[in-house]
Parts: structure tokens; C-alpha cells; sequence
């Protein structure tokens, strides 16, 4: 049964939106009018315009991991397909997922495939849908799913732990930040300036933090306004493709920033290789694939170029290896697995170690990152109280 969206008015005349499921418009509009509503629009869920406008936003990754979840549950228990998909949108209490379910609902009640409906919702990533369509091919979609419900829920897991380790440096940056504003801006300006009214000369340090001081106080509109401006400007610069290359390129020149983007793009890569190859997805459409998800242009292009001389015949393990942007361990683990014909088996534990890896060497980052952002600002305040307090030593001397 397709689901439509509808616009109407209640018994007291405010405007009431939302989606219900019927043989026809006309059914729908019969529906509000025995809840004594008024009909004002209704359309189809798959509707051309209907898409155009919402273009079904897509989920979040804990809403991805809780819908692929709730499918493989649901399927194997043995619930036919559009009943499953019913279930999972009317549990939703979000209207974007029930309207995005109900529109993949509807695709499947016209006959198309579960991955060729979400193909159309247009709202899901391609790993999904290979690995869903691969389900299907195979006749386990209900272990598919199972494997990519665990796929998913460990991707948000790992991205909710990095996010979680970086709250707290990030709150004492900020503070930080305003502590050292608040002094330069209202503390400085008032113990500096009756030294300014003496004749005696301020030393440098003084002078210096006297200048800053007054250009925050003066041109902070200014300086708000070059931020702006330039962070605007990167922006753009960085949707550009030769903006993306020029950035991907430096970061992986960095010491640091190379290493973190090598192995969190590597773990990315190697999980998805993992799930795709275990779901019986082509090793070179798995490749492909692979390289959509890795966030670097150049390490992307230089899977598509693995993928190219792989289909030519040459192995995987030896086209990676050509590169400095995989880890030898991982590359090693694969040219085992593609020896002893456990390339699935193999993918799986360099994810595991990969992701491991990555998750470590960004802990580190951060744990270093606090006492050293603590340092930071202890020297900027010290600075501060020695540029106040030279003026009052020079002024006690000569008193003496």
C-alpha cells in the first residue's frame, strides 16, 4: 500500500502535516475527512516533486545502524519484506526516516529490489546498497544484514568515541581562548594605563602586549570580519576539486596529519573491503567502492588505479604495496589472505587491527593535546603578568 504526504487542517483550523498509507489519493483525503480534517494537499511519497523537495534527508550514522539493525531483526524472524519495512517506519518517531521508509516500502510494492528502492531513495551510501544487493543475490539477506548492522554499529561506536575524547579539549580551547581575551581586552588596558602616564620608558614586553591589546579592544569587529571571511573563503576553496586535491595534498605532507589521515582512511577502506567481500560483492566492484568512501582524493585514486591493474590481473597485495599510504602489516595481511585463499578472513583482522591502531594513535593525540594546551595557556598568562608587573619592578628600583 503507497504512502503519501499530506497537508491539512484540523477541527481548529491549524495546519496539520504528516504521512498515511492508502490505495489512493482520494482514500488518504477520505481518511482526514473522518478525523473531521480538511484535506489541502496530498501526494504520493514517490512523487517527483515530493522527492525534490524533501530528497529524503539522510540518516544519521545512529539512525542508519538503528534501521539496519531493526531490518535484520525483523527479518530473520521470518517477516515478509513490506511488512518489515512498515514496522520500521511506523517505530521511527522521526518523519524524515518514516517518510524514507515508506518511500523504499513503495518502490518494493512496485516490484523493485530492497537494494534497487534504496538505489532510488537516493539516501543511502553505496556500501549499503552493493552489500544489500549482494544479500539478496545470495538468498541470506537476513545474514547480510546481520553483518551489516554490526558493520554500521561499530563505525558509529568508534566515530561517537573519537568525538566523545574530543569534547573536553575542545571546551579548554575555548576557555582558553576567553580567558586570554577577557585579559587582554578589560585587565591589561586598566593596569597599563597608569603607567603610561609616567615618563618612564615600558619595557618591550609591555609595549608589545599593550599594542595587542589595544588592536582587540579597537578592531575586534575587523578582525571578526578577516575571520569570517577567510574561514568562508577556505570553504569554498575546499569544495573546489582543485581545492580538495590542494588540501589532501598537504595534509598528507604533515607528520602528524599524514599518519592519522593514512589510518583512518586505511581502517575505513579495509572494513569496508571486509564486509563487501564477506557479502560476495566482486572483489573490483568492492575495490571501487572502497575507494568512495575514503575521505583522501589521492589515496582514493590510488585504489581506482589498484582496481584497474587488479582486473588486469595483477594482485591487490602488490598494487598497495606500491603506495606509502597503506601500512606494510596490513599489506602483508592481505597478500596472505589472497595466497591462502582467506582474503575475507584476512580483511577482517587488518580492519580490526587498523581500526584499533587508528583509535589509539587519536587517544594519544588528545591526551597530549590537553597539558599541552594547558602549558600554552600558562605561558600566555605569564606573559601577560610580566608585561604588568616589569613596569612596577623598574618603578620600585627607581623609587629605591
Amino acid at each position: 500500500m503507497p504512502a503519501y504526504h499530506y497537508k491539512a487542517l484540523d477541527d481548529r483550523g491549524g495546519i496539520q502535516k504528516g504521512l498515511l498509507e492508502g490505495d489512493s489519493a482520494r482514500q488518504v483525503r477520505q481518511q482526514l475527512r473522518d478525523k473531521q480534517w480538511t484535506p489541502v494537499e496530498v501526494n504520493a511519497v514517490n512523487d517527483r516533486q515530493s522527492q525534490h523537495k524533501s530528497r529524503y534527508k539522510k540518516p544519521s550514522a545512529y539512525e542508519l545502524a538503528l534501521l539496519t539493525r531493526q531490518l535484520s531483526v525483523l527479518l530473520a524472524a521470518g517477516i515478509p519484506l513490506e511488512e518489515t519495512l512498515a514496522a520500521v517506519a511506523k517505530q521511527s518517531p522521526k518523519t524524515h526516516i518514516k517518510s524514507l521508509m515508506l518511500a523504499v516500502r513503495s518502490h518494493v510494492l512496485e516490484g523493485l529490489s530492497l537494494a534497487r528502492a534504496l538505489q532510488q531513495a537516493a539516501s543511502f551510501p553505496p556500501l549499503y546498497i552493493a552489500t544489500i544487493a549482494a544479500g539478496e543475490k545470495s538468498g541470506h539477506l537476513d545474514l547480510i544484514l546481520n553483518q551489516l548492522a554490526d558493520y554500521t554499529e561499530n563505525r558509529f561506536a568508534l566515530q561517537k568515541k573519537i568525538q566523545g575524547a574530543m569534547v573536553y579539549p575542545i571546551v579548554l580551547m575555548v576557555m582558553a581562548v576567553g580567558v586570554i581575551m577577557g585579559l587582554m581586552s578589560f585587565v591589561v588596558p586598566k593596569i597599563v594605563k597608569v603607567f603610561e602616564q609616567s615618563e618612564q620608558a615600558l619595557p618591550l614586553i609591555t609595549q608589545i602586549v599593550l599594542s595587542l591589546s589595544n588592536i582587540i579592544t579597537q578592531w575586534w569587529w575587523l578582525m571578526l570580519l578577516v575571520l569570517a571571511g577567510t574561514a568562508f573563503l577556505f570553504y569554498r576553496f575546499a569544495q573546489t576539486q582543485a581545492g580538495k586535491l590542494t588540501i589532501d595534498s598537504a595534509v598528507l605532507r604533515l607528520p602528524i596529519f599524514a599518519r592519522l589521515s593514512k589510518g583512518l582512511n586505511a581502517a575505513r577502506f579495509a572494513s569496508t573491503l571486509a564486509i563487501l567481500v564477506r557479502s560476495g560483492v566482486p572483489l573490483i566492484e568492492a575495490l571501487h567502492i572502497g575507494a568512495a568512501v575514503t575521505t583522501n582524493l589521492h589515496i582514493q585514486k590510488t585504489i581506482i588505479t589498484a582496481a584497474d591493474r587488479v582486473t588486469e590481473g595483477s594482485s591487490l597485495s602488490s598494487q598497495l604495496d606500491k603506495s606509502s599510504y597503506f601500512p606494510p602489516m596490513m599489506v602483508q595481511m592481505i597478500k596472505s589472505g589472497e595466497n591462502s585463499g582467506e582474503l575475507e578472513n584476512m580483511l577482517s583482522r587488518a580492519a580490526h587491527m587498523q581500526e584499533a591502531e587508528a583509535t589509539n594513535f587519536i587517544s594519544t593525540l588528545l591526551s597530549l593535546l590537553e597539558p599541552l594546551m594547558l602549558v600554552l595557556m600558562g605561558v600566555v598568562v605569564m606573559i601577560i603578568v610580566m608585561a604588568v608587573m616589569l613596569p612596577i619592578v623598574n618603578m620600585n628600583d627607581l623609587a629605591g
